[in-house]
């Protein structure tokens, strides 16, 4: 079992990869597995995106009962024993898998049988309920070669990740105070400042350099609004990788 985190501007992304047993298993394993996922689950930040992908080795049925948490998209008809472990995970963390896309069953498989003959839906995607419509899409692809019976699974994701810290200092410095545009003594003024300075450009013999054109543009269009706006203020995040995750991360390489 691993874990990655991905930076967000808002909040954080945390993805944990692991390999469940298969369900020729017996109970013991199982629920040592069932044991150490929930563990590093409880750990993890409370507040930031979970996702738990890998391969479960669970068959998603379409039993009514377990619909809230899986859908009805599902490849199989009826759950195992692995799928029964996992919903009920799901359930009390609320968590929702990845089987509420509908697909074709070809990009329904994640694993296929040596002859071929067989073709089971076993690798999933859990992620929190509250973040379920930051996940665009959940399907599996065939052409990777990647030596393994396994397809990958693929998820399209829409969430925006944290720039570099001096990237973000300049995005920062030309963040203007738009809610100034409502008084209308400053709507005038910034209408007055960016014709004047626009009505100097008209002068100008630049007018075959496209890209200095666009600079005189640009230029003449934050310096009117940083006269007649100025810089909206931000606020001071405090820094994400805390004592807690220091702690956790601490304790997981002493194991």
């Amino acid at each position: 079992m691993s874990c990655i985190v991905l930076r967000g501007r808002w909040h954080n992304i945390i993805v944990v990869n692991m390999h469940a047993p298969s369900e020729e298993k017996s109970d013991g394993p199982k629920d040592s597995f069932s044991e150490e996922v929930e563990q590093v689950f409880n750990h993890l930040p409370k507040y930031h995106m979970k996702m738990l992908l890998g391969d479960f080795n669970a068959k998603v049925g379409r039993e009514n009962i377990f619909k809230p948490t899986i859908g009805q998209e599902s490849l199989h008809q009826d759950s195992n024993d692995n799928e029964v472990r996992i919903v009920n995970f799901a359930t009390s963390k609320n968590l929702v898998t990845s089987t509420m896309f509908p697909h074709r069953n070809i990009h329904k498989y994640t694993w296929t049988s040596p002859d071929g003959k067989t073709h089971n839906q076993i690798g999933h995607i859990l992620i929190d309920r509250r973040w379920h419509s930051s996940v665009l899409d959940v399907r599996s692809f065939k052409g990777a070669d990647c030596d393994t019976d396994h397809y990958l699974v693929i998820a399209r994701v829409r969430e925006r990740l944290a720039v570099g810290k001096h990237a973000a200092q300049r995005f920062d410095r030309q963040r203007f105070n738009l809610r100034k545009l409502n008084e209308l003594e400053v709507r005038k003024q910034y209408q007055i400042e960016i014709t004047n300075r626009f009505a100097t450009l008209e002068n100008l013999d630049d007018y075959k350099d496209i890209n200095r054109t666009w600079e005189n543009i640009k230029e003449n269009i934050q310096t009117s609004a940083k006269e007649s706006l100025g810089l909206h203020e931000l606020k001071q995040h405090k820094p994400w990788f805390d004592e807690e995750c220091l702690g956790f991360f601490g304790s997981k390489e002493a194991g």
